[in-house]
């Protein structure tokens, strides 16, 4: 019946509190030395900003983060062409796979590689990008499944 004269969230609050200890809130008596009283130094508000960047460094997120701003910002980091025609899809030890929609694309990506390196680089550098794996278009192969023939293929005609 003391459960019910306080009502049920009372009886969840003192089962919380027998858990995991006594009471451990924020309120502190004025001028108990521990510098919460209004309008002394250190009380003034710190920007989400920094709060935020505290965050992600205490927890060792910026290489996460920093993976996923290249692929959010591919497009302004190549520009609208190169981009309309490629994809980043995926970041694995420092070599990011990027694919193209043609094989021409994947020979001009390749040709680029230096200067996207550079510009990734420099752009991106928390995203750790080493090296670039160009990926042409996926086109459906013929060796196996139920169009497949066994042989040589091509090759077996001589005449």
């Amino acid at each position: 019946m003391a459960e019910r004269r306080g009502g049920e969230h009372l009886s969840v609050f003192r089962r919380f509190q027998q858990r995991f200890g006594g009471r451990r809130g924020r309120r502190t008596e004025v001028g108990d030395g521990s510098g919460s009283a209004p309008f002394e130094p250190g009380r003034d508000p710190g920007s989400i900003g920094a709060a935020l960047s505290g965050l992600v460094r205490e927890r060792g997120w910026e290489g996460e983060l920093g993976r996923s701003e290249l692929f959010v910002g591919w497009a302004d980091a190549v520009g609208p062409a190169v981009a309309d025609h490629t994809a980043p899809i995926g970041l694995e030890d420092g070599v990011l796979v990027v694919r193209c929609d043609s094989t021409a694309w994947a020979t001009q990506l390749g040709l680029m590689r230096p200067q996207l390196l550079t510009a990734l680089g420099a752009r991106f550098p928390e995203a750790g990008v080493l090296g670039l794996r160009i990926l042409g278009p996926d086109v459906p192969s013929f060796k196996r499944g139920l169009r497949s023939v066994p042989g040589r293929g091509p090759r077996d005609t001589y005449g």
